[in-house]
């Protein structure tokens, strides 16, 4: 069997005018000088010239001149002389009459051997379409924040008025104890807008725990510890970020439980501290606020005090994260540990005072 005959110029230069002719995408086979050598139906359909006029004819020089863009020739120059190669060059073809069009160019040169002629193959993609549906996108993106943070706005002023009206009716009831319901009213409202106004700032898919939990704390503390010599409340966290809902579950759980440890721990101007602490490791993660104050109840074994509002919320809050509570004397003070992630989890039930 006789070896196969090389390739000439010549029948390269004709496979690679049928791969042009051939082609449903905009393409151009151009010589050295830039000028066409053959073009795909495609590119002419597309760009309003005429198949049987446009051989010969220099690419800047097409149409109107709308191809005749400076920084395209240079480099179209630099690709037919092995410099460099148009990739993914993009401009704005403007036509009298017409809307301008976004283009994508790609141009190489075919390597037909030394001393032959050189050619360039240009692909031309219109993504006009494109462009227009991503700057919609866009659009609708900054739009949704414009309205998210109206919407911020708007609760953080609503918040305010709730905490407002609840003072004014603490301040007008008799009753003792509608009066203490009202405080404890006020003080939850007081920390859910404390935690609007870090999510506020925050980015709305994740949350940096550290500075939120900081921010949450120090408002409670500001609403409920009347002497920061007496009471001191610390947060130590490690950098995690976690998404917007777990991050608000997080906060109201920590507020119930610091609030409950400043009503239960500290009696008749007991000294002390509340510690919120949260680590995590992968998946897994523990938060605690423990107090030094006068520790767990000592309550008679036949009897058990009803779960107050602040324990259910806790316990649903805890099962919608999937997490286990334990509560544990820490002598001196009490211990509530929230863990998620562990794989045995202790059947331990939360003390009424939750």
């Amino acid at each position: 069997m006789s070896a196969a005959a090389p390739e000439t110029p010549e029948l390269s230069l004709n496979l690679a005018m049928a791969v042009v002719a051939s082609s449903h995408a905009p393409v151009l086979l151009l010589d050295e000088n830039r000028a066409v050598v053959g073009a795909s139906q495609a590119f002419c359909d597309a760009f309003g010239v005429e198949a049987g006029t446009i051989t010969g004819r220099e690419f800047s020089k097409l149409g109107a001149g709308e191809w005749a863009v400076a920084q395209l020739q240079s480099l179209l120059k630099a690709t037919a002389s092995g410099l460099a190669e148009v990739k993914n060059y993009e401009f704005d073809l403007k036509r009298e009459g017409r809307a301008p069009r976004c283009l994508v160019l790609n141009a190489h040169k075919l390597n037909y051997g030394e001393g032959e002629p050189v050619r360039l193959l240009l692909a031309i993609a219109d993504v006009t379409d494109a462009r227009i549906a991503e700057k919609m996108t866009e659009d609708l993106i900054r739009d949704k924040g414009t309205l998210l943070q109206e919407l911020q706005h708007r609760v953080a002023n609503s918040l305010q008025i709730i905490a407002s009206v609840l003072m004014q009716s603490a301040k007008r009831v008799q009753s003792e104890e509608a009066r203490t319901h009202l405080h404890e009213a006020h003080h939850r409202v007081m920390s859910v807008a404390a935690i609007q106004r870090q999510l506020a700032v925050s980015s709305i898919d994740r949350v940096s725990l550290k500075p939120y939990l900081t921010q949450l704390c120090e408002s409670i503390g500001a609403s409920m510890i009347h002497d920061s010599g007496q009471i001191s409340l610390e947060v130590k966290s490690d950098e995690s970020r976690v998404n917007a809902e777990v991050s608000v579950s997080l906060g109201l759980i920590v507020t119930e439980l610091v609030i409950n440890a400043l009503k239960h721990a500290f009696p008749e101007g007991r000294q002390g501290k509340i510690v919120v602490d949260y680590d995590s490791h992968g998946p897994a993660w523990t938060l605690s606020v423990v107090d030094n104050g006068v520790g767990m109840p000592k309550r008679p074994t036949r009897t058990a005090a009803k779960p107050g509002l602040g324990t259910n919320i806790v316990q649903a809050l805890a099962k919608q994260l999937e997490a286990h509570i334990t509560i544990f004397d820490a002598a001196p003070g009490t211990a509530v540990l929230l863990e998620h992630g562990k794989t045995e989890a202790e059947d331990t039930t939360p003390a009424d005072a939750v």
